[in-house]
């Protein structure tokens, strides 16, 4: 009987990995070597996927996937300590995760995306998708802007980061794509706002939501807010403000999108410098979202209330 054969969607699910990680593995590392169809899909066997699963556990208790990736199943084995492999149970902590920013920023220092790539992976299943958001990516996202604005790291460095860490926010959310009745929530920054990762972040924890998020970019006029809010029927929209903290011209842009949207679309806002302009979000009875649990609590209920 001929043994079954795997999609690499299947590989990823049963082993916890990302399908792009896979392929990084395979192509760098030489990790596993499926077989291929006729058109040139991967095919992965139970063995196959057995070990994509010890290597996680592996990398998960810290060995580096270049010196394990060519070890036997039976030297994996041994490695994880069992033939079951069980990752560990993790209780994030101030030095952990202290730790794992460092590593994130070495890695942005770097230019590494494969690096940088593999660790949100680890980390993913270290603390499940709502943690890395909220204990990783959000702390990071600050680290990044303060070591930005001490010239400790460049524009180029954290166009990398902001670049790498939306990719792979965006390629793990197909799991969590909504129903059809989904609300629509439109994710940018205003004009002048070139800051990406805040938005990336409220972008990747509404889609888990459940709700239909149309991401445009940053730095975007209100005229063309307004405009794709208008278009596809949003319910709200969600804005990032995040540096500079004394734009003149952005509280003209914040009242012409209020004043050119629907009464009935709400304008969220948050972002670190989001304080700097809080007569402005008064005045066009913006709600504020000054974490991303704040964000949750407030797209529920809008979510909710229909």
């Amino acid at each position: 009987m001929p043994e079954i054969q795997h999609s690499i969607k299947f590989a990823a699910r049963k082993s916890g990995l990302t399908t792009h990680v896979i392929r990084v593995w395979e192509k760098r590392y030489d990790a596993v070597s499926p077989n291929r169809t006729d058109t040139n899909r991967r095919l992965y066997s139970e063995a196959e996927i057995e070990r994509l699963t010890l290597l996680r556990a592996a990398t998960h208790g810290g060995h580096s996937i270049g010196n394990i990736a060519r070890l036997s199943l039976e030297k994996l084995k041994e490695l994880v300590g069992d033939v079951a492999p069980v990752l560990p149970t993790f209780t994030p902590t101030k030095k952990s995760t202290t730790v794992v920013l460092d590593e994130a920023v070495e890695a942005i220092k770097n230019f590494n995306s494969i690096e940088l790539d593999e660790k949100l992976s680890q980390w993913a299943v270290m603390f499940g998708r709502q943690g890395l958001l909220q204990k990783v990516i959000a702390p990071l996202a600050q680290r990044i802007g303060d070591l930005w604005r001490e010239g400790k790291i460049t524009v180029a460095h954290e166009g990398f980061a902001s670049g790498a860490i939306r990719s792979f926010l965006i390629r793990n959310s197909t799991a969590y794509v909504p129903r059809g009745d989904a609300p629509t929530l439109i994710v940018t920054t205003p004009s002048g706002q070139i800051h990406e990762l805040g938005s990336a972040m409220v972008a990747a924890g509404a889609n888990d939501m459940g709700w239909r998020v149309i991401y445009l970019g940053t730095s975007l006029p209100s005229i063309e807010i307004a405009s794709a809010a208008i278009q596809n029927k949003a319910r709200a929209v969600a804005l990032s403000i995040v540096f500079p903290g004394d734009d003149a011209n952005l509280p003209m842009e914040l009242e012409s999108l209020r004043q050119h949207l629907p009464d009935d679309v709400k304008i969220i806002v948050g972002g670190r410098a989001a304080e700097s302009y809080s007569m402005t979000l008064e005045k066009i009875q913006a709600v504020r979202a000054n974490k991303l649990e704040d964000l949750y609590k407030i797209l529920d209920v809008m979510r909710r209330s229909g």
